[in-house]
């Protein structure tokens, strides 16, 4: 129960600042920012932070099976399932920014191509298991994409469907010839100032790019 309140802590703070992000998307925010400006209080708030959902092999996991175990004893763990919800739709909500900054470029979805950088389910790991990123790259297959991904830690992937998809080369050409660049895994050793100076539209799911330097247009979560 222990390591179940800690993962559901997580889980639902993570569906909280996921539907801030939503939020702020509506309003024309930058939850970064906001987030930024939060942290400055000294107390009474903890920084969670948005992303294209949840991975790995615990928080997306454990929380449901303490939700369906509630379930068995005729009790509805809310805020579990809600969170659930919210972080669940969060590789849809990048399929959408890809969709939205393609079109601003007169592009459709449908026969652009598009690189995605990092698959793993958390920055500097191997481990793809429960990634987001699976999702954003069976989505983006699905509505009939060019689509191929780098990641320096992951060199070949399995999706549900049985598609393998194996790591292309990271390079220049990788970049300048995509019509879209999608972060989805911030892995620290890619240099996001080259990718910001080399691709011509980056979205950014991870705020990877903040302080990158580069003429990219850049649309973050």
């Amino acid at each position: 129960m222990v390591k179940l309140l800690e993962n559901t802590f997580r889980a639902v703070n993570i569906g909280l600042v996921n539907e801030i992000a939503l939020i702020c998307d509506r309003l024309g925010i930058n939850v970064w920012e906001v987030i930024e400006a939060a942290k400055t209080k000294p107390f009474g708030f903890m920084p969670f932070y948005p992303g294209p959902g949840l991975g790995g092999h615990c928080i997306p996991i454990d929380p449901l099976y303490l939700s369906w175990k509630l379930k068995t004893l005729n009790y509805t763990a809310r805020f579990i399932e809600l969170a659930s919800e919210i972080n669940a739709s969060m590789p849809a909500h990048v399929l959408t920014k890809v969709s939205d900054a393609l079109n601003d470029d007169g592009k459709a979805v449908r026969g652009s191509r598009i690189v995605v950088l990092g698959v793993a389910y958390k920055k500097d790991v191997d481990d793809v298991r429960e990634s987001p990123a699976l999702d954003v790259l069976h989505l983006l297959l699905e509505k009939g994409a060019h689509v191929v991904y780098h990641d320096p830690f992951v060199p070949s992937l399995r999706l549900e469907d049985g598609r393998k998809l194996t790591s292309t080369a990271y390079s220049d050409a990788l970049l300048a010839d995509a019509d879209c660049v999608v972060v989805v895994t911030d892995h620290s050793v890619i240099d996001y100032s080259h990718v910001k100076s080399t691709a011509h539209l980056v979205v950014d799911s991870r705020n990877a790019l903040a302080k990158a330097t580069g003429s990219a247009r850049v649309v973050s979560l």
